[in-house]
């Protein structure tokens, strides 16, 4: 059997890491599954750079060195498979992951090191690719869901693999295999009492998937949206959709995948790490969050807090868990019972609150959704945390101003995003003309920069540059209306600032004229 070395690269190097890897440690069970010899490595967690990197590519003699991430952490990815490839010539090198399969070709041309892309979803791509390489088969040409080196070096991706139907065919993350400690040493976050003082907090995904179609966001072949077609030059390439597949463990499946972390690693905390919890009860026509939360209470998890009425900075026992909401698809009723089951906090996409910004995001929530989202969710004593965003393309200082004022009503401090154009997302592909121009048409420069949208990389606002976008987080940060009404009348040279301008040189010219003139002598009055 194949001996398998899979990579966790750095994700946001400015924290410290806070969430499993929990795709690869899934892959990494199923590769267990059919047999193979399997080690992870975390860099995130480890982040002992590059010389123990090394030393990790060739701790054994890697029939596979994979590794897979989203688009931030290209950089961290880069440098790794060069590293594999330069001390361990002899492995086969596998990429997968939102940051590959977004642009196949790009990052296969950018990193001539890997062998073999998996585009998608991968419970299926995986073990088969393993079990080909096991049987010496390196001709992938009709394998589905991969991108692929013919021996001439042409890079051809292949058709679509489908995604799996029933989720709870999928075997429990590999936890032994991740340095779970270092996680668990993380576990504090401040977003609520209970996940403050958490000790040994863990991430679980429930579901793939989400039945919205947000400009800004992106998906990635998990969802059915992915298809392969032929591009201008008549080669696949792969392209984005509205379609959705949205699938989710049925509620026993999560519940004793809870209990196992509870009996195997004494966990009090759970992060559903799902893109949203509402679409996934929509989708089941608002019987999935119900039976989770009851079965949640009926097997014993839920705090002691939620039961005995108690503070839950005095908690004994259970599991609090957190995740995130739709501004449109909560109601008073299942936040209750999500409240009663241990549900500290969720985070709601928010974005802005101008009805204009709003209509043209794609997500089907107006200002007045965003409005009752926040206080519904109070009043049922589950903290909101929202999520802001500026810059984006229609943004103009009155949908700032509009944003801060219910900011301010709403009792909301945060620091907002920047909208950003993430390779996948509608965006991405509506302004790559522009991103293009801003980095002198070097779109891997482009790569490398992005972020959690904490900074900016490329601009798609229509009004506002780079500078003035940094100045309106600030304001928006400090809700700080005084300044925003400064700043518009400046940026506009508005004619509201030149009185006082021209006041201010008027009294500066008398000021100089007053010290340049000659000093007269005056008698000198002693006193005392």
């Amino acid at each position: 059997m194949a001996k398998v070395l899979m990579i966790n690269p750095v994700i946001r190097e400015e924290d410290v890491p806070k969430h499993i890897p929990y795709g690869i440690s899934e892959l990494a069970a199923i590769a267990v599954e059919k047999g193979h010899l399997v080690q992870i490595y975390d860099e995130n967690a480890w982040r002992k750079g590059p010389e123990v990197m090394a030393q990790v590519c060739v701790a054994d003699e890697w029939d596979v060195i994979a590794i897979g991430g989203l688009t931030t952490a290209y950089n961290s990815i880069k440098n790794t498979v060069k590293i594999a490839r330069r001390v361990a010539p002899k492995a086969f090198i596998i990429a997968g992951g939102g940051f590959l399969t977004s642009m196949p070709k790009d990052i296969m041309t950018w990193l001539p090191e890997i062998d073999l892309g998996v585009i998608g979803e991968a419970y299926v791509t995986w073990p088969e690719v393993l079990a080909m390489i096991d049987n010496n088969n390196f001709d992938f040409s009709k394998t589905l869901g991969v991108c692929h080196r013919t021996k001439e070096g042409k890079i051809v991706i292949n058709g679509v693999r489908p995604n799996i139907h029933d989720l709870d065919t999928l075997p429990y993350p590999a936890w032994d295999l991740l340095p779970l400690e270092i996680y668990f040493k993380n576990s504090q976050l401040l977003y609520s009492e209970a996940s403050f003082a958490s000790k040994r907090r863990i991430d679980v995904g429930a579901s793939l998937g989400c039945g919205m179609v947000c400009k800004f966001c992106f998906h990635l072949g998990i969802t059915g949206d992915m298809v392969v077609e032929k591009d201008e030059n008549g080669n696949n390439d792969v392209r984005f959709t509205y379609g959705r597949n949205i699938r989710y463990h049925t509620p026993e499946y999560v519940i004793k995948m809870v209990k196992a972390l509870v009996e195997r690693y004494q966990v009090d905390f759970i992060s559903f790490i799902d893109e949203n919890l509402m679409t996934m009860d929509v989708a089941s026509s608002r019987t999935w969050l119900r039976e989770l939360c009851e079965l949640w209470i009926k097997e014993g998890l839920q705090p002691h807090s939620r039961r005995d009425g108690t503070p839950d900075e005095k908690n004994t026992g259970g599991v609090f868990w957190s995740g995130t909401s739709h501004a449109s698809l909560a109601n008073k009723e299942i936040l209750d019972l999500m409240y009663k089951a241990g549900c500290s906090h969720l985070v709601y996409g928010i974005e802005s609150f101008d009805p204009t910004i709003l209509k043209n995001l794609g997500k089907g929530v107006n200002q007045k959704h965003n409005i009752q989202a926040v206080q519904t969710c109070m009043e049922s004593k589950i903290i909101p945390i929202p999520n802001i965003i500026i810059g984006f393309p229609l943004e103009t200082f009155q949908s700032v101003r509009t944003t801060i004022e219910w900011l301010i009503k709403l009792g909301i401090h945060c620091k907002p995003h920047f909208a950003t154009p993430y390779p996948g997302s509608e965006w991405y592909y509506t302004y790559r003309d522009s991103i293009l121009q801003q980095y002198s048409g070097d779109l891997e420069a482009f790569i490398k920069e992005l972020g959690d949208a904490s900074s900016i990389s490329a601009v798609i606002s229509h009004k506002f540059s780079p500078v003035q976008l940094l100045g309106l987080q600030q304001i928006v940060m400090s809700r700080n209306m005084r300044l925003l009404d400064l700043t518009e009348k400046h940026w506009g040279g508005a004619d509201a600032l030149i009185s006082p301008l021209v006041q201010a040189k008027e009294s500066f010219n008398i000021v100089k004229k007053k010290v340049q003139a000659p000093i007269e002598e005056a008698p000198v009055s002693v006193q005392g």
